[in-house]
């Protein structure tokens, strides 16, 4: 189908969701499915809704449900059945989780399991291991400027610059994140500055936050692929890539776009949270595109064009069983916070 009938037809499956979980008398989900969900009360079954492209230039929907959960799988067949299996694009998921966690949860064998860069990195650069002193650890994923204003820096997720509700600008943020070793004040790099807030029980778009760097740290933003500072809309099947603080530099490719419904754990300060509108990327390695500690990677094409900030991610289920990834739209992200790639 188009695009247009593509969108459409989502809208129309997100109501149809939400009316059989009703009839079918399922518990309300924790989180709101659907692009109407700020304006419709009625809750839905974990179902994640977006668009697929194919190979043709013609769309299908994207059908998105976690592993081990018997009323999903029962919805899903109502939803194929609703518009038939060519038009649907149908995939599992496992557990979709932030990819850091508070420091008193921190696993030290992550480290030693990590093949991208967990020590001490000066200048700065893009795919090191970075974070709020009170939590484990993330990635660095770019560094941006506001106009008008002095000072750069560092973009990431909130769940690794800030990490919970309590945290305050002017917090130490520190490289490497401290599951990695680091510590403050002797690997302080800068301060909390701004988050795009994330609410409990409400619905949201980004996870994204910035660090404003002290004085005198030196940074470089050519790493890997050189400056990335232009920024594009996905239509899908593009080829990206990133670099973490877990996996180092994977290859992906985006399977779906618009996708609501994300369902994501941020532990007991927030809960489950709803993302509405996001990128799903599959990987084209062997392995993963991505693990915890990745959060906060840029997803850029290979001629250096800015995609997505990387969020969230499950490691298993997928076409190939090694999970999916999740991400913020960049322009959303530089929207929400007012700055600019440099």
């Amino acid at each position: 189908m188009e695009l247009t009938a593509a969108r459409e037809t989502k809208n129309q499956l997100a109501a149809f969701a939400r009316d059989l979980a009703e009839s079918h008398g399922v518990p309300p989900a924790p989180h709101l499915v659907g692009a109407e969900a700020q304006a419709d009360p009625v809750r839905a079954p974990t179902l994640s809704l977006g668009i697929a492209p194919r190979r043709n230039g013609t769309y299908r929907i994207a059908v998105r449900y976690r592993l081990g959960v018997p009323t999903a799988r029962a919805f899903v067949r109502r939803l194929v059945a609703e518009i038939g299996d060519d038009d649907v694009d149908v995939r599992r998921t496992g557990r979709i989780h932030t990819a850091a966690r508070r420091a008193h949860n921190r696993h030290p064998v992550a480290t030693a399991q990590a093949v991208g860069e967990t020590g001490r990195v000066r200048p700065l650069r893009p795919g090191v291991s970075i974070a709020h002193v009170d939590v484990t650890a993330g990635t660095l994923g770019a560094f941006v400027r506001r106009a008008g204003e002095p000072g750069t820096y560092a973009l990431s997720n909130y769940h690794v610059l800030a990490g919970s509700p309590s945290a305050q600008p002017g917090d130490v943020v520190v490289q490497p994140g401290p599951a990695d070793g680091g510590v403050a004040p002797d690997d302080r790099v800068g301060t909390l500055a701004q988050v795009a807030p994330l609410t409990a029980g409400e619905p949201a778009t980004v996870d994204a936050a910035l660090a404003l760097l002290d004085d005198g740290i030196e940074v470089d933003a050519t790493y890997p692929v050189g400056a990335v500072t232009s920024v594009a809309e996905v239509s899908g099947r593009e080829e990206v890539e990133k670099v973490g603080r877990t996996t180092a530099t994977t290859r992906g490719r985006v399977t779906a776009v618009e996708l609501d419904g994300v369902v994501v754990g941020y532990g007991p300060e927030l809960g489950t949270l709803s993302f509405d509108d996001q990128i799903e990327v599959e990987s084209l390695g062997d392995g993963p595109f991505s693990r915890g500690g990745d959060s906060g990677s840029l997803v850029y094409r290979a001629d250096g064009t800015a995609i997505g900030l990387l969020f969230a991610g499950s490691e298993t289920g997928g076409s190939d069983g090694t999970g999916l990834t999740y991400c913020n739209p960049i322009g959303t992200v530089l929207g929400a916070l007012g700055v600019e790639l440099v």
